[in-house]
């Protein structure tokens, strides 16, 4: 079997096969990016600095695992999925806050 048939669409995308250092950057970055862009969406309360901070560290160090597993298994396509849903949430909680129903 070939390591490229199993590869997850983002590491395939930036062919971490071929071009190792660069594709798992590419994914890290991009794990990091989707990981804050849900937090920011779903979970974030209004936080002094150094608490934001070092929420913002560990959750950039937890992606450091979430990127070796996101070679073989769909963590950034899930992350997009959770952003998309978080995304749909917020215009319609915002439309309803705009009607007044809510």
């Amino acid at each position: 079997m070939d390591v490229t048939e199993r590869l997850s669409f983002f590491a395939s995308l930036y062919r971490v096969d071929q071009n190792a250092e660069m594709g798992m950057w590419l994914l890290y970055i991009t794990i990091v990016g989707l990981s804050i862009l849900v937090y920011k969406l779903g979970f974030a309360k209004k936080l002094p600095v150094m608490k934001s901070i070092l929420i913002y560290t560990f959750l950039i160090l937890g992606c450091t695992v979430l990127t070796f597993l996101g070679i073989f298994l769909p963590v950034a396509e899930g992350l997009v999925v959770a952003a998309l849903i978080l995304v749909i949430y917020k215009i319609r909680l915002t439309n309803e806050k705009k009607k007044g129903t809510f």
